[in-house]
């Protein structure tokens, strides 16, 4: 499986950004997808996450501002990103919880990783 984010760059504080993904290979299905975000020098975390027809689920720092969609037809995540803050710069990375066969277990797949600035 592979994913192939983009949309990322240099944003002004209060400005907006989307970042896309798109999932593709041997999908049999695709439980949930998301996005994480990896500052410099922290840890990677949970940014928001969407599970099929589900209810998407924010880390409490972007509930508000940011909105997670999904295209099911073409195995795409949408991170809509709007009044972005200097502390939302990172590398926002894509995943997708997915299936490759019936038989075997789902598991994470990741993106290459885009990097988002905010900065004046």
């Amino acid at each position: 499986v592979q994913l192939l984010a983009s949309g990322g760059g240099l944003v002004q504080p209060g400005g907006s950004l989307r970042l896309s993904c798109a999932a593709s290979g041997s999908i049999f299905r695709i439980n949930a997808m998301g996005w994480y975000r990896q500052a410099s020098g922290k840890q990677r975390e949970l940014v928001a996450i969407m599970a099929t027809g589900g209810i998407p689920t924010y880390a409490d720092s972007v509930l508000g501002r940011f909105t997670i969609s999904r295209a099911y037809a073409k195995n795409t995540v949408y991170l809509q990103m709007n009044s972005l803050k200097p502390e939302d710069t990172a590398v926002y990375y894509c995943t997708s919880i997915t299936m490759t066969q019936p038989h075997l277990p789902s598991r994470h797949y990741w993106g290459q990783g885009t990097q988002v600035t905010v900065s004046s």
